[in-house]
């Protein structure tokens, strides 16, 4: 028939369709093993710190990770973790509570001292009790010094009974291995000198005597101390009178928990 249409030939079976799956296949496989080979050069340590860190910020506990093999993609990593709670291990707590009773003991004895030379009519000493608080806090230990027990007023320099304190403290820290970070604070009133632009410049300059006690004459390796300064804007509290001001001027020499070894930066020599 004239109105009939004609038939169209039908289509040859498109033999290469199996090349675009086997494709795809190829790049999943790619992918597969460069994310292999990447978790592969994962550093152990960093790995780690970065676990911990989460897990503090998500749960407020610390992570601890097993010193036996188990299962892990990681080379010298257990795949479980256990929590510890906040502070260190056992054996590095130990180690902390013993610098807190060595400082403490040799703070009751200066006290003695001081109540004598009171006793005799010299009214100038004061305790070191009065000057000196040491506390715990999640990074470490805190010894934490008003700044009146260290130097003048607006000056950076030790006074020389400031000078043999602090090296006397430092004698009980050489033999532990932890950082050690001294930290400096001022309060909230503005100085502008020649020397001190602004209260950042006198705390760090305040840190940096204390360091200098800590590693010439404690005998501290250089390659454990670090210096910061905070100036007015890391307050115990709010800089309201003279009395929460004087709070807020001190110098905190901070002995950091062993995890935070992390987030330090590495040194080319050992610590010994």
């Amino acid at each position: 028939m004239a109105g009939r249409r004609k038939k169209q030939p039908e289509k040859e079976a498109n033999m290469e369709r199996w090349l675009i799956t086997y494709s795809d296949l190829i790049t999943l496989l790619l992918i597969f093993f460069i994310l292999m080979y990447t978790m592969s050069q994962v550093d152990a340590r960093k790995y780690a710190a970065v676990a911990n860190s989460l897990s503090v910020v998500l749960t407020g506990q610390a992570m601890s990770v097993l010193d036996t093999q188990g299962p892990s993609m990681i080379q010298g990593i257990s795949g479980q973790q256990m929590p510890e709670g906040p502070g260190p291990a056992p054996a590095q707590q130990g180690e902390l509570d013993e610098v807190k009773k060595i400082i403490a003991e040799f703070i009751n004895t200066k006290d003695l001292e001081a109540s004598q030379a009171q006793s005799q009519g010299n009214t100038a000493v004061t305790k070191l009790s009065e000057h000196i608080i040491i506390y715990e806090q999640e990074r470490g230990l805190v010894i934490s010094f008003k700044d009146t027990l260290l130097f003048a007023s607006g000056s950076d320099q030790l006074t020389p009974r400031a000078q043999g304190i602090i090296r006397d403290i430092g004698k009980t820290l050489v033999k532990i291995p932890n950082y050690i970070r001294v930290e400096g604070h001022t309060d909230n009133l503005p100085i502008n000198t020649g020397k001190f632009p602004s209260n950042w410049e006198l705390s760090v300059l305040r840190s940096s005597n204390v360091v200098h006690v800590l590693n010439e004459d404690a005998g501290i390796p250089a390659e454990r101390l670090s210096i910061i300064g905070f100036g007015e804007y890391r307050p115990l509290v709010p800089n309201e009178d003279q009395i929460s001001r004087a709070m807020n001027r001190r110098v905190d020499i901070v002995i950091l928990k062993k995890k935070y070894d992390y987030f330090e930066p590495s040194s080319s020599t050992s610590q010994p």
